[in-house]
């Protein structure tokens, strides 16, 4: 225990210096007392699309797999969305699937969630080794709705529900009307030499989770727009998908956005967010990889939404240095001028009720 918590504490004294080191690759050794072989690797193939990660994926195995197989996750658990594509990929191979998602983060999970995990899981285990099923939830996927603070079943995820579109207006209102045009329509200066924080989220850290965002969102380096204020509850249950019109004076640029709540006191709380990404140029988050969708917590909304958009979320993400280098090996960083588009949008997937 003693060498865990001297690792720990020179971690933390150290954490800032890395994640601001200039370059980032080999910064970490002074913080975690030696070279990491692996971490080496994950900095040397960034993208996800790289041939050095194909066999990695757990898709080939999830398409063959018959085992009965139940999953549970966080809706603020850093590995959420992969959880999520399991069940999609396990239930489309004909695998019995079940799916649990509560309120939780990925380390809180055995705190908060203990009673409604511990009882799923042994009746999934009763049922499937024993023949008992008498303890099963009548449906495949039991999920937490934020905002009401109840337990929902629903025959599958996502639920297949309607979408509402809303666009961004040059005075930060959200509005289902679509632009008439697709030029300039807000614009920030990101700067990496003070980059913009990352605030709660899925995170594997103890600051994971929803957070109150009024000090982010008040930054000249974050675009907030707000939806109007509700007159009925809504309930918002299924995927979030964004199409970001971009462009930036350098031609280099990463964008983060973010989906909070509004509360009936006006504190905005985080509900999901999603970096895109590196944007060349004007870039339409609809085209190829560049369509980002999030699987958002179902939320009983009584309150607006808000919008949020930035070029970074850091340390959570690497810096973009603005130049075209690789974040982790750039010693030279530029600030850059963010522009977003008239034709960006947010779709909201939505239940049952008004929308």
């Amino acid at each position: 225990m003693a060498p865990f918590l001297r690792a720990t504490l020179r971690l933390q004294r150290r954490l800032r210096d890395v994640t601001f080191a200039q370059p980032l690759r080999g910064a970490y050794v002074s913080a975690l007392g030696g070279e990491v072989p692996w971490l080496d690797d994950v900095m040397t193939h960034p993208d996800a699309d790289d041939a050095y990660w194909r066999g990695a994926s757990p898709a080939a195995a999830a398409d063959r797999l018959n085992v009965p197989t139940s999953l549970i996750t966080g809706w603020h658990d850093a590995l959420v969305d992969q959880t999520l594509e399991q069940y999609g990929r396990l239930r489309r191979s004909g695998c019995r699937t079940a799916l649990l998602v509560g309120p939780w983060t990925h380390t809180s999970a055995l705190q908060q969630g203990w009673p409604e995990m511990f009882a799923d899981s042994l009746a999934w285990l009763r049922a499937h080794l024993c023949g008992d099923p008498s303890g099963l939830r009548p449906t495949a996927v039991r999920v937490h709705i934020g905002g009401e603070d109840a337990w929902r079943d629903l025959d599958d995820w996502p639920a297949d529900p309607a979408t509402t579109t809303w666009f961004p207006t040059p005075d930060g209102h959200l509005t289902r009307q679509a632009p008439t045009d697709s030029g300039p329509l807000a614009s920030f200066r990101y700067d990496p030499a003070d980059p913009t924080p990352s605030l709660g989220g899925p995170l594997l850290s103890r600051g994971a989770g929803p957070r109150a965002n009024s000090g982010l969102e008040a930054r000249d380096d974050v675009l907030t727009f707000t939806g109007p204020p509700l007159t009925e509850p809504v309930d918002v249950l299924g995927p979030v998908s964004t199409r970001l019109g971009i462009s930036t004076d350098t031609g280099h640029a990463d964008v983060f956005t973010r989906l909070c709540d509004v509360d009936p006191q006006g504190r905005s709380v985080n509900v999901c967010d999603w970096a895109g990404p590196d944007e060349d140029g004007r870039a339409d988050a609809r085209a190829g990889h560049r369509a980002h969708e999030r699987h958002r917590p179902p939320l009983r909304r009584r309150s607006p939404h808000t919008w949020q958009i930035s070029a970074g979320a850091h340390p959570r993400y690497a810096r973009n240095p603005g130049t075209g280098e690789s974040p982790v090996d750039a010693t030279t960083f530029t600030a850059v001028r963010v522009t977003l588009h008239a034709d960006s949008a947010l779709t909201l997937a939505h239940g049952s009720g008004p929308a």
